[in-house]
């Protein structure tokens, strides 16, 4: 079959590599109808480099068709359309049971002191083989994999993966009140249905923070107070323009959704590039114990809530040393809260919303639509944000 493949450093290639196959009773195999392209790709693409293999498959958004199940996957049937989360968990551990499949007992990667496998990213989480191919291994397939109805375009449902999970999280680590405000750093893909979602369920305004005109321009159609970054001298302007929109408190809740590779911080860009041009053998240890992340987007969520205000976090972070201004935190007494997302906890709530009305406007969601063997031009553009690239999705 095909599927991009990880080679080095801005460096993702389409090649036939050999067919998944059933390896446990509970797995399954399917043929994939479309795969996103994540922001989490790109910091593989980019900054987690020192944590890859050439020759790993990358990708973990799908959704397709059942082609084969195991003996111990009893709710699937060969011919089922389903969307496949993109952690791997098996539904019945204590962390399952308690809502954080993220953290799977079964299938944490206790080698690394890492939480559950995920799909095509880093040997962090199993190395296991991503869903940018043509065909996918689904480990747990008793449990992960979502069942939706024929009839409907991918794009209704493909997002139930990783992007509605995600913002939905977001959203509800974000503990807004009654008629609360929001702001949301990063208008990407999770930052805009963040927003979308919010409003969905009551927020009285949500704020949007980006400097990319195209993700500006998008969220405001839908209702978000957006600004935009390049318009003000310094950060301290623009958390001063938002607080005044908010009786000089600042909005109950911030959402980072940018993560390690925020505008500025250039002197952790550079330790991040450093560490990513290192022979592996030594990028691997480095990155362990002293990477650091930019944390301009951070900062700025910790200056601009109010306080008693929540701060959540969906944008990934990866660094080990990260500084951290612990006397505002505990002095705002702000309220953290992070993690990757827990599909299965979140699904259920989710699919409501993705009815003929489409309230979240997922149909419309994707900016690009590719075949699977453009992945690495699909890279690239989305990358350096050309050509209006906000959300990609590939069908091979």
């Amino acid at each position: 079959m095909k599927a991009v493949i990880w080679q080095g450093r801005r460096d993702v290639r389409v090649e036939d590599v050999p067919d998944p196959r059933i390896e446990e009773p509970t797995d399954a195999v399917i043929r994939i109808t479309s795969t996103g392209l994540c922001g989490s790709d790109l910091h593989l693409y980019e900054v987690l480099t020192p944590f890859m293999t050439p020759g790993d498959i990358l990708g973990h958004e799908p959704i397709g068709i059942v082609e084969e199940v195991g003996a111990g996957v009893p709710d699937l049937a060969v011919g089922d359309r389903v969307v496949v989360p993109f952690q791997i968990a098996c539904g019945s551990c204590w962390m399952c049971l308690t809502g954080l499949p993220t953290q799977c007992e079964t299938t944490q990667v206790t080698g690394e002191g890492m939480g559950a496998a995920l799909f095509g990213y880093t040997r962090l989480y199993g190395a296991v083989p991503g869903a940018q191919a043509e065909y996918l291994r689904v480990p747990q397939a008793q449990y992960g994999p979502i069942k939706v109805p024929e009839g409907p375009p991918d794009d209704r449902f493909v997002y139930l993966s990783d992007v509605l999970p995600t913002a939905w999280q977001a959203v509800e680590y974000a503990s807004l009140p009654p008629g609360g405000t929001l702001a949301v750093l990063g208008l990407g893909p999770i930052g805009d249905m963040a927003c979308r979602i919010a409003m969905a369920r009551g927020a009285e305004r949500v704020f949007g923070v980006d400097l990319v005109p195209e993700r500006l321009v998008r969220a405001g159609r839908r209702g978000v107070q957006t600004f935009d970054l390049r318009a003000f001298d310094d950060e301290k302007a623009l958390v001063t323009a938002i607080r005044d929109r908010t009786d000089g408190r600042g909005p109950d809740a911030v959402i980072d959704a940018v993560g390690t590779e925020a505008h500025g911080s250039a002197a952790a860009k550079l330790a991040q590039t450093a560490s990513a041009l290192l022979p592996r053998r030594l990028s691997g240890p480095l990155a362990e114990r002293f990477s650091v992340d930019r944390l301009a987007a951070l900062h700025m969520a910790i200056d601009l809530v109010r306080r008693g205000g929540t701060i959540s976090l969906s944008g990934v972070y990866g660094g080990t040393a990260d500084p951290m201004p612990l006397l505002t935190l505990f002095d705002k007494q702000i309220q953290l809260r992070m993690g990757q997302a827990n599909v299965r906890r979140w699904s259920d709530r989710i699919m409501p919303y993705l009815t003929d009305e489409d309230p979240l406007g997922v149909e419309d969601f994707a900016t690009h639509r590719l075949p699977l063997a453009e992945a690495p031009h699909a890279y690239e553009m989305f990358q350096h944000k050309q050509d209006g690239a906000i959300k990609i999705l590939m069908r091979p």
